[in-house]
């Protein structure tokens, strides 16, 4: 009998699942859309559904336990999220218990930032170190801190908000209440925001400003060149914090990685002691999209 866990992403647009053995390896996986017009509880029928269906073709009794990646602030404690502008109507909601209930089995629910921090860790870029952090670089900015193998978590689960680390002291305003957040100055949108402001185009996405850099564009490489001083910022303040020995980036934006990291690194190594005297790694997450359904089903694992 396989022993394996099932890991859960859910997003604002996609759902998936998949069944992963202890040492790693995918097993089966069920991918398909969040209909959130259809309500939560449809969603979260769904999740049950893509759950009971993996575990009837694998037997149910070599499922070790469940883990969902969800974005958004949590509360660890109560299984709640407590703020997703991804998945509206799941706001204080017990979401973990509800699906335990569904499921009749327990249920670990996680922050998917956290989740792609400790999937990197485990199969990802981290596999040799205890410590590291993640930025996951997409419409917003999420992170995730891994401290001595696991998640750290903070004294209610929202540890790891590196996305609103302030880069910028009177900068854009936030939806969070802050002004000059990191995910306001180098995220997807903050790349689209930045180019209507240059006069790029009223309606560019970040891909299309990427491929005006790539082919030379001098606002648009100042664009993603803004992008990674800011970037740089948060990153000197991360190595000065925890002089970790690895910090990965993820994400939607990485296809850019040459256009904004050059200035990144500037900025690090102007602002971080640390860094210019230590054998700091800054580099590219592995995992990709997959790094969240990794970590998801290695948390039942580590309940051992």
């Amino acid at each position: 009998m396989t022993e394996y866990a099932i890991g859960v992403d859910l997003g604002g647009t996609n759902l998936r699942a998949a069944a992963i053995d202890r040492a790693g390896k995918f097993v089966d996986k069920i991918s398909g859309s969040t209909d959130l017009a259809a309500g939560r509880d449809a969603v979260i029928g769904d999740i049950v559904e893509s759950i009971n269906a993996l575990g009837g073709r694998l037997g149910m009794e070599g499922l070790k336990g469940v883990g969902i990646g969800v974005p958004g602030f949590i509360e660890l404690e109560k299984g709640m999220i407590v703020g997703s502008h991804n998945l509206p109507g799941f706001d204080n909601f017990p979401v973990r218990d509800d699906i335990a209930r569904r499921l009749g089995r327990p249920v670990i629910l996680e922050n998917d930032a956290n989740a792609a921090a400790l999937g990197e860790f485990w199969m990802g870029a981290g596999k040799d170190v205890n410590d590291l952090v993640l930025l996951t670089l997409g419409t917003g900015i999420g992170g995730g801190i891994i401290a001595g193998g696991k998640i750290l978590h903070g004294f209610v689960g929202m540890a790891g908000e590196l996305g609103h680390l302030t880069v910028v002291p009177n900068g854009n305003p936030c939806g969070c209440g802050n002004r000059g957040c990191l995910e306001k100055h180098a995220s997807a949108t903050a790349v689209e925001t930045m180019a209507k402001l240059v006069a790029l185009g009223d309606d560019l996405s970040a891909k299309d400003v990427f491929d005006l850099a790539e082919n030379g564009n001098k606002l648009a490489r100042r664009v993603f060149e803004s992008m990674g001083e800011a970037l740089g910022i948060a990153l000197a303040s991360l190595v000065n914090v925890f002089n970790y020995p690895l910090y990965l980036l993820s994400g939607g934006v990485l296809p850019a990685w040459d256009h904004f990291a050059p200035a990144m690194f500037a900025q690090v190594e102007a602002r971080s002691f640390t860094y210019r005297n230590t054998k700091t790694r800054i580099e590219r997450a592995v995992l990709g999209n997959e790094a969240g359904l990794y970590g998801a089903a290695y948390l039942p694992f580590q309940m051992d």
